[in-house]
């Protein structure tokens, strides 16, 4: 492997860049050379690149073949809570309902992220692949040029009738959700029906700067169970990630199906 390129790019064309590593090895060595200071930026996993960067929202309208309204679906959530987030619980916006909801398998209008390039590529990994190979993904967002774009497109439609076309960064500071904590969680919501790496493809297009990064990972052989025990002893598993009963016997049933876990 000492003689095959580290990895490949294409890009930046319009606001995307496209990287494409020829190990999971090399994961580490491209963070630390792209991303000296990580922190303007946010990180997501996907187990296929081919996946679209879409809410749970979306895909389940697709599969129903109606429309919806998010509005009612998330006063449906608030009617079907009551009395169960214990006694005075804490007032809530809009978007900290969808992110508590998200925290429940509620299909909500938000993608998550987190602010670990490593836990990106952890819940890249986390499920066995479905095919013989598979090409799995870490994407990197870059919130300033995606807010600055957005602060922009409010401004140019504050007269819409409608919800303008930008890309919210959520960060909730709620109490009831242990999980986003550990996973140094939070959130992006488009408008309805819009995949995130088209909305920068539209808004970017001719722009030779990276507001996504799509890294693409291939797979071969025992390369999941390799990259978890990695990324395990750096304590990124199920354990700390999920502080709750079902992040333990996720744990430990991973300990299982890998050996040396």
């Amino acid at each position: 492997m000492a003689n095959v390129a580290q990895w490949k790019k294409v890009g930046p064309v319009d606001g995307v860049l496209e990287t494409t590593l020829s190990s999971w090895k090399w994961f580490f060595n491209y963070i630390t050379a792209h991303f000296k200071d990580y922190r303007p930026f946010i990180f997501r996993g996907q187990r296929k690149a081919s996946w679209p960067l879409e809410p749970s929202l979306d895909r389940t309208v697709k599969k129903i073949h109606r429309p919806l309204n998010p509005t009612s679906h998330l006063e449906a959530f608030r009617m079907s809570v009551r009395g169960r987030r214990g006694m005075n619980p804490q007032q809530l916006q809009d978007n900290e309902w969808w992110a508590l909801g998200q925290h429940y398998g509620l299909d909500t209008p938000l993608l998550d992220w987190t602010e670990s390039p490593y836990l990106g590529l952890y819940f890249a990994f986390a499920k066995p692949r479905d095919t013989r190979t598979d090409i799995r993904a870490v994407y990197a967002l870059s919130r300033r040029l995606i807010e600055d774009k957005s602060r922009d497109i409010a401004v140019a439609q504050a007269n819409a009738p409608v919800r303008p076309d930008v890309v919210e960064i959520i960060a909730p500071l709620t109490d009831d959700n242990a999980r986003l904590v550990n996973q140094r969680g939070l959130f992006t919501r488009a408008s309805p029906g819009i995949d995130l790496e088209k909305w920068v493809r539209t808004h970017f297009a001719g722009k030779a700067e990276a507001a996504l990064i799509k890294i693409s990972i291939p797979e071969y052989d025992d390369d999941r169970e390799n990259c978890l025990r990695a990324l395990n002893l750096m304590n990124i598993n199920h354990l700390t990630l999920f502080p709750d009963l079902s992040g333990a016997t996720q744990f430990c049933n991973m300990s299982l199906s890998i050996q040396g876990y």
